[in-house]
């Protein structure tokens, strides 16, 4: 269904595409011409630039910022007001909205995680100078690098603490900074931004871009540090300034994987890692005037499970060797998260349920895909079916409704009587033997249940023959 979806606005998208570059959306023959090495910002202007920068921002499908544009509404606003919106960028005089404040939950139930939407058009622009500045940047980037950049992976980067695990860098430092998107050093940063972009208009939009503000029940705040994350510039500065760490880490020969702000650092004994947790602390917190969590921050053992979770993954280590395996806490959140889906209080019909477990769960697994989890699945898999059926079960409701479905299933009526009007538990009667028969494996797949192993198995063996 999700690829269905996204069929049908890829297809809608070729059609305004065309309608964009049609009307001159943005950029003109004079900023295409003028050229030059320093002149990044005509580069991030450009009606083609500009064009898959909207695209991107439609796939998207974010929110509204503060003032309520929908990205479909963007289109004509564009078309309308390209020449000022441009012209105020080239000269300097073009003002970003604040961002409109979001608090997400936490997954671990540790606080919030505090969300900075942009405008439409703020977030078009955003992504236009991410797509400029990205290829820039990318070759300073360390390979121990693996968060928001082309053709890496949390997959890749699990992978690799796991190849250095077998070479025994066995014990691990986790390393965990209090906010950091919101608390990135602003000057730091434009220092970093300068000695790359000789262009100083970009580098001026993206200061104010920094210095937005947000707008948090109808007040405005300044934003004096921090590059609040739901803008599609944040996750490529938050690279930009965790490099110097990254760099560092490099040149004293350690082994660590980032992703994002995800630091795991990797010694051979319990002693160098704790040197080394010392040594990251005082480098991030001097240099980078970053705050590292000291109770999150800590040396754990690699391979035990309980204790090491990096991206949701953990290791584990038997006769065959190192495996990669879903953390326990990660296992428990999608079980739980299954549990609510398939609700019996809901009110949804079952088909709609399925099709509701079956867009998060393919989503999960294409997540998990690297962890050694079959025998997981195959368990969850009988599970979801006897909820399902317990789900059904309950749908039928009355009685009388509950025996005439069993015989349409093909229950004899001797049996399909007393079942219908049992008073056993849903729980029971979905693990009785009489639903097993009526409401077959098959017959669940035909409604739309999702048999999920068989998706596992297909992207486990590409993993492994990767």
């Amino acid at each position: 269904m999700k690829a269905e979806y996204r069929k049908g606005y890829l297809q809608r998208d070729s059609v305004e595409r065309e309608e964009y570059a049609g009307a001159r959306s943005i950029g003109s023959r004079e900023s295409r011409e003028r050229g030059g090495a320093s002149d990044v910002l005509e580069k991030i202007l450009d009606r083609n630039n500009l064009n898959r920068a909207y695209q991107q921002v439609k796939r998207n499908h974010g929110a509204p910022g503060i003032d309520g544009m929908t990205v479909e509404a963007a289109l004509s606003w564009l078309r309308e007001n390209r020449v000022e919106l441009l012209g105020s960028i080239r000269d300097g005089k073009y003002k970003p909205s604040p961002v409109r404040r979001k608090n997400i939950p936490k997954p671990d139930g540790s606080g919030v995680r505090k969300l900075g939407i942009p405008t439409v058009v703020d977030r078009i622009i955003q992504q236009a100078i991410a797509q400029q500045l990205q290829p820039l940047f990318e070759p300073l980037f360390s390979e121990g690098s693996y968060g928001y950049r082309p053709r890496r992976s949390a997959q890749q980067a699990i992978r690799k603490v796991k190849t250095y695990a077998e070479q025994g860098y066995s014990h691990a430092v986790e390393i965990d900074l209090s906010k950091y998107f919101d608390t990135l050093n602003h000057e730091l940063l434009m220092n970093l931004l300068r000695k790359q972009i000789q262009d100083k208009r970009v580098t001026g939009l993206i200061k104010k871009y920094l210095k937005s503000g947000v707008m948090e029940n109808g007040i405005r705040r300044k934003t004096e540090e921090g590059s609040p994350q739901g803008g599609p510039l944040s996750p490529l500065l938050a690279n930009i300034y965790l490099n110097e760490f990254d760099q560092e880490m490099q040149s004293r020969g350690v082994r660590f994987i980032r992703y994002a702000d995800d630091i795991v650092v990797l010694a051979k004994s319990k002693r160098a890692a704790t040197r080394l947790l010392k040594s990251s602390r005082t480098y991030l917190e001097n240099k980078l005037k970053l705050q590292m969590n000291a109770q999150k921050s800590k040396v754990v053992s690699a391979v035990a499970r309980k204790h090491f979770k990096f991206l949701g993954f953990a290791l584990g280590k038997n006769r065959n060797g190192m495996y990669i395996r879903v953390h326990p806490q990660s296992l428990t959140k999608a079980k739980r998260k299954l549990k609510e889906l398939t609700s019996r209080s809901q009110g949804r019909n079952a088909r709609q349920v399925m099709e509701n477990v079956k867009v998060y769960i393919r989503g999960w697994i294409g997540y998990f895909y690297a962890a050694d989890m079959k025998r997981i699945l195959q368990s969850w898999n009988e599970w979801l079916r006897r909820r399902m059926r317990m789900y059904i079960w309950k749908e039928w409701k009355k009685p009388r409704t509950k025996v005439r479905n069993l015989r349409n299933l093909g229950v004899p009526e001797g049996q399909a009587y007393p079942w219908g009007n049992t008073r056993l538990g849903y729980w029971r009667i979905a693990g009785s033997a009489i639903m097993q028969r009526s409401v077959t494996n098959k017959r669940l797949v035909q409604a739309g249940y999702y048999d999920f192993p068989a998706q596992y198995e297909r992207l486990r063996q590409l993993y492994l023959n990767g």
